[in-house]
């Protein structure tokens, strides 16, 4: 080891890792990657709207702090099309070649990619993009649920968060399911640290992870009705006595979304 190098740089490399078998077998380092910075944006149709929402928390009533003046539409970004730039283009080959028609829409927004999968090819996608060594999507960050009532046919969404410690890069995989059929395939088998996600995204949405090992409640009692985080779930709540007055439940005090 040469004497300007401290403990364990000796495994570092200097040039850009570009053979596609250096990343399962070699260990390369974090720092090896080098991502191109330059982001080139992809031309989008059309937002799609979704809702007009007035004011910003009620419906209008008892809001005197002129909240409820505001207006704003709701819109789903719009799909996007290659060339997104950077490394965004490689991967969306890359996975459309491994896994036969994949994608029921891709977005670039806010510079974050976003691949929408059919539920029923969610673990044939997770695994490619786990064990391909030009992808290598070794990290599941986080499984978080979403509940959309105006997405009809697609009320509850899943999203996963994914992270490539071998190139540096960062990956959203989304689907959706209907609330009438709240199926959804577990990856605990290929990211075991999905596991209690998966338990709480069950217990606040009510979204089932087929074929995960102990679906049960994480957050909420065992014998609680409902699904806290769905829109349609009442605040609810008790009287509050606080030296001489009682604060009414949540759901009493204002017409809340």
């Amino acid at each position: 080891m040469s004497q300007d190098k401290l403990p364990g740089e000796e495994k570092s490399v200097s040039e850009p890792v570009k053979d596609v078998e250096a990343a399962p077998k070699a260990g390369v380092e974090r720092e090896d990657a080098q991502p191109d910075p330059v982001l080139t944006p992809a031309v989008p149709d059309e937002p799609r709207p979704v809702a007009v929402r007035k004011g910003m928390w009620s419906e209008g009533t008892g809001d005197t702090s002129g909240y409820s003046r505001i207006v704003r539409a709701t819109d789903w970004p719009a799909p996007s099309e290659p060339p997104f730039g950077s490394w965004y283009d490689a991967v969306h080959a890359r996975l459309a070649t491994l896994v036969p028609d994949p994608y029921s829409r891709v977005v670039l927004d806010r510079g974050e990619l976003t691949f929408h999968i059919p539920r029923e090819k969610l673990t044939e996608v997770m695994q490619a993009l786990r064990d391909d060594a030009e992808l290598r999507f070794e990290f599941c960050a986080s499984v978080s649920g979403v509940n959309y009532p105006d997405d009809v046919g697609a009320e509850l969404h899943v999203a996963y968060h994914l992270q490539s410690m071998t190139h540096n890069r960062r990956l959203r995989v989304e689907v959706s399911c209907p609330d009438a059929d709240p199926h959804v395939p577990s990856v605990v088998a290929i990211y075991p640290a999905a596991d209690w996600h998966e338990r709480e995204t069950w217990d606040m949405f009510g979204i089932i992870f087929d074929g995960h090992p102990h679906l049960t409640r994480i957050l909420m009692p065992d014998d609680w009705v409902g699904h806290p985080q769905r829109k349609d779930y009442p605040l609810g709540g008790i009287p509050i006595e606080y030296k001489g007055t009682t604060v009414p439940p949540v759901d009493a005090r204002r017409s809340y979304r």
